[in-house]
This record gives structure tokens, sequence and C-alpha cells, in this order.
């Protein structure tokens, strides 16, 4: 490569995800770092995925996804949200990374500016910067991490052109309310405004909260691209399979793009997942109970350490104060934590363009009981 070579992502190194996983890797530490499931995809799923494989279902999918997914996409998205969509509405992508690319993409145009909300997940200001736009980061306060909705009115000019949202939040474990949503509506319609709505973990919620999907807001989801993952309900996040709902004209230009980013995925994998979510649906109802018991494991745990632990709504992540315990920032922290300590975290200051200070690492809960229980007795040693 050229030395006078000019990168288009100049500030973009390894995500904090690989780094922190590798080092935990290099020092044998007990992994809570990287958001994936420790356990096994259900056997139904695996099964089905096999006996497409061995039925030769082994050739490219038609680029929006195949059929009988796309219909079973749509009967859940009615029988959760009573929503009312179709496969035009629909499209199977490789993973919910490439359908955040894309839907960016297909809305992002030179000069645009998009609103995110710090902590920001890592994937939307490259891709936005990719397209053209600027990102105008709106910092979300400690404990609660609320959004101000007052700040974002402000914030909007003749610029703006797309909001992002993630609910339930990663990395902070909050979800938005019902009043959270309204005011959204309010914001993206009397402005002309664009979201794309991040809810990979949306089948994840706790102590009786409802996810307030942008597809209960019909009115909403007429400027909107609402963005799931497989990988997350049916832990298999190696599988790399997701999906965008939004409204006909919207997935027309989403499918332009996508058709030139991978095409189609996986076939037997949609094969497979259609199966499941035909036959057994009972999974993703059993979801928030799954991963409550593995958060109150952990939490209760933790309760004699010196951790102070954040409220988790969602996710399959807690947030941990560790002011109490070390003067570190949150990176030299972690690190210390993972080489010294023997367990690997996520610190929340690459989340952020400007990190408050707060000494708050991210826990993932998304593994097996003894995995939590050891990891546990480690931190309680601190």
């Amino acid at each position: 490569m050229s030395q006078d070579y000019e990168s288009k992502l100049p500030n973009v190194g390894t995500s904090i995800f690989t780094e922190m996983s590798m080092m935990a890797n290099q020092y044998g530490a007990i992994n809570l770092s990287q958001g994936f499931p420790e356990f096994d995809t259900p056997e139904f799923l695996k099964s089905a995925t096999t006996q497409a494989i061995d039925s030769g279902a082994n050739q490219y999918a038609p680029s929006a996804g195949m059929p009988d997914l796309l219909s079973q996409i749509a009967n859940t998205v009615k029988r959760i949200y009573n929503m009312e969509l179709d496969s035009s509405n629909i499209t199977v992508t490789s993973g919910a990374t490439e359908a955040l690319y894309v839907a960016i993409q297909a809305l992002v145009r030179p000069g645009d500016e998009v609103i995110i909300f710090d902590p920001a997940y890592d994937s939307y200001e490259p891709s936005v910067e990719l397209a053209g736009g600027k990102c105008i980061h709106i910092p979300m306060q400690a404990p609660e991490y609320r959004v101000n909705w007052e700040l974002v009115k402000q914030k909007v000019n003749d610029n703006t052109r797309l909001i992002i949202i993630n609910s339930p939040h990663n990395p902070t474990g909050t979800i938005l309310s019902e009043s959270d949503l309204k005011q959204l509506e309010k914001l993206v319609i009397q402005n002309e405004l664009y979201l794309i709505s991040d809810e990979v973990y949306e089948f994840i919620t706790f102590d009786n909260k409802v996810h307030q999907s942008v597809l209960r807001f019909p009115k909403l989801f007429e400027r909107s691209l609402v963005v799931s993952s497989f990988g997350k309900t049916f832990h298999c996040t190696g599988w790399k399979l997701g999906y965008c709902c939004a409204p006909e004209n919207l997935t027309a230009e989403f499918r332009k793009i996508h058709q030139f980013v991978t095409f189609a995925s996986f076939t037997p994998a949609q094969i497979g997942t259609a199966k499941m979510l035909s036959e057994n649906p009972g999974h993703i109802d059993e979801l928030s109970s799954f991963y409550q018991k593995k958060r109150d494991l952990l939490a209760g745990a933790l309760a004699s350490s010196r951790f102070k632990l954040l409220p988790s709504l969602g996710t399959y992540f807690i947030l941990a104060d560790y002011s109490d315990i070390s003067d570190k920032n949150d990176v030299d922290f972690c690190h210390w934590l993972t080489v010294e300590k023997g367990v690997a975290a996520i610190p929340l200051s690459p989340f952020y363009e400007s990190f408050p200070g707060d000494k708050v690492i991210r826990l993932c809960f998304a593994k097996s009981d003894e995995t939590l229980q050891l990891a546990a007795e480690k931190l309680c040693q601190l």
C-alpha cells in the first residue's frame, strides 16, 4: 500500500470486542466480554438445517430471502406486535450488521447528519461515514441512560436525515418506554426524518417489561427500517442470519444495495429457521425468563462483591461500576482484569464520542451457570 494512501476510515481500528476476546484467549480468561452465547443452538433448529443441507438445498436463496422464512417472519411479527407485513416488507440478511450497514447506505447521503445515542454500538458511525454522512452524538447519562428528547429536538436541523435507536440497548441493558417511542414518533414525522431501529435483543426483556418495538407504531414504521437478529434469538451468532422489516418503498431501496453486498444469505439456515419459527414458536416466548435467570444468577453471585451493578432490563448484558475497586480508566481496568484476574469484560469508553469518565464495564451473562459462578468467584475477590 502506498504511503500516500488516504484511509476512508482513519479513526477505525480493531473493535473492542475482538480486542478483548483475543486477550481472553491469550491469557486463558473467562470471556464475559464479547456477546455470544456459550450454550448451543436448539437441537430442532440444528436438525432442520442439517436436513436442508442433506436434501440438497445448498444453492443461492432468493436475494430477499426464502419464501417460507419471509412468511414465518411475517407471522411472528403479527403474533408478537400485531403488525401486518408481507414478503414485500421483509429482507433476510447476513446478520444484523449487514442489515444496519445496508439500511444506512440506503438512507444517508453526503452531508446528511445522523443522530445516535452514546454509548452507541460501534458499527453505526463507520457505516454513516462511508455513506458521506456525519454522526451527531447525544450522550445518555449513567445510571439510567435515558434519552433526553428535548436535547434531541435541539439537535435536529435542516441537515438531519436519520435517527438510529437501539432497544433493548447494547451496551447498557436499558430499554425505551412507550413514552419514548411516542416522542420519537412525533419528532420523526414532524421533521420528515427517517429511523433505523436496532432491535436485535427484542425478545430478551426482564421484570415483565414489554419491548416497545417500532413495529407497534404504524405511523412511525412508515419512515423506519427495523433490524432483527436470528443469531441472538436462537443462540447461533456464527450463522450470521438477520432480517430487516420496512415499508415497501424503503424495502425496495434496501434491496437495491443488499443484492450487491451479500446477494443472499445461507440457504439451509433459512430453511431451518423457517421450520423453527413455525413448529417451535415457544422458544421466543421463553427467552426472557431464560436470560432473566442468568442475569439474576450473576447479580446474586456478585452481591457480596465491591462492584455496584446497574439495572439490566434487557439484552444479555449487565453493567458494573468498579469505582470502589480501582482508579484505572475503563480500558486499563479491563486489561488488568483479564491479565491479572482471569475475567474479560468490555469497557464503555469505545462507545462514546466524548467519554464522561464513568468507571463502568459491561459483563455478558449469556454463559453457562458454571461459567457465571466461576467468574463471580474471581470478581468477588477484588
